[in-house]
């Protein structure tokens, strides 16, 4: 028989139960939100360690450091080897500056036009605009720099060639050695002109795109020769040969071509 007495002993039982276990398991709620964060903090700085790039930088600092004790034990003047450590710095940050692109990471450019490309950057600080692997709608072709300043329109395909054969202008055919590179003047020539008229039909009006091939390796005994209407030009001097365009662009203008361009020459990549 159940009996008042007997209720009341229940829930008194029942209470010091739930009494009991409350207090633990708001302490183990708390200790797990406690350990995730941890947990989370420790994944985070974990994820900052194992990064590439600070991995590098990490290298390239304890490199800069060794030089500039180096450099400092051996001459016997802390100021020259803080110096020598700054001036390792500034390498690797130039270093790397020259090598990184514009271009997305999984189509990586050639060291040709990585090359130009490191030019083109300080024209950009002069005010000339620049689209890297715009493609030919219609076709394969591909123009690896565009580039629109203040002296005109300019269509640069960035080439790499063998610098044991020499190049030759014969009766107006480039020869790389014994191989003919007429074709690929031609190609150049035909995106150029290409990318001419749709900018010009984009524009309401007409302009002009100079094509030009950048070779680097064999030597030329010129910085640019146009050959069948193409400038061939020595790699290491793009920014030169760009100061030599005739015409004379307001920033309107620049803006224009640049606009027209990005909308009419699709990202190949």
């Amino acid at each position: 028989m159940v009996t008042l007495g007997s209720v009341d002993s229940a829930t008194n039982v029942t209470g010091d139960r739930n009494k009991g276990t409350a207090h633990p398991s708001f302490f183990v709620t708390r200790a797990k939100k406690s350990g995730a964060k941890s947990g989370g903090a420790a994944r985070t700085y974990g994820a900052l360690l194992t990064s590439g790039s600070t991995r590098r930088w990490a290298l390239r600092c304890a490199v800069a450091a060794a030089v500039g004790l180096a450099a400092g034990l051996l001459t016997a003047d802390v100021r020259i080897g803080v110096t020598f450590g700054l001036g390792t710095v500034v390498a690797f940050t130039v270093h790397a500056s020259r090598r990184q692109s514009e271009v997305p990471r999984w189509r990586r450019p050639s060291a040709a036009q990585r090359r130009t490309e490191a030019q083109l950057k300080v024209m950009k600080r002069l005010g000339y605009r620049v689209l890297h692997a715009r493609g030919i709608p219609g076709g394969n072709g591909q123009i690896d720099h565009f580039i629109v300043g203040r002296r005109g329109a300019f269509a640069i395909d960035s080439e790499a060639w063998d610098k044991r054969l020499p190049l030759r202008n014969k009766l107006e055919k480039l020869y790389h050695g014994r191989f003919s590179k007429n074709e690929r003047i031609d190609e150049a020539l035909e995106e150029a002109r290409t990318a001419q008229r749709l900018i010009s039909e984009e524009l309401g009006r007409e302009i002009r795109v100079r094509a030009s091939l950048a070779i680097y390796g064999p030597g030329m005994p010129w910085d640019s020769h146009n050959l069948r209407g193409v400038d061939i030009i020595t790699g290491t001097k793009v920014r030169k040969w760009l100061r030599t365009g005739k015409d004379r662009l307001s920033e309107e203008e620049i803006e224009a071509i640049y606009n027209a361009a990005a909308k009419v020459l699709p990202p190949r990549y």
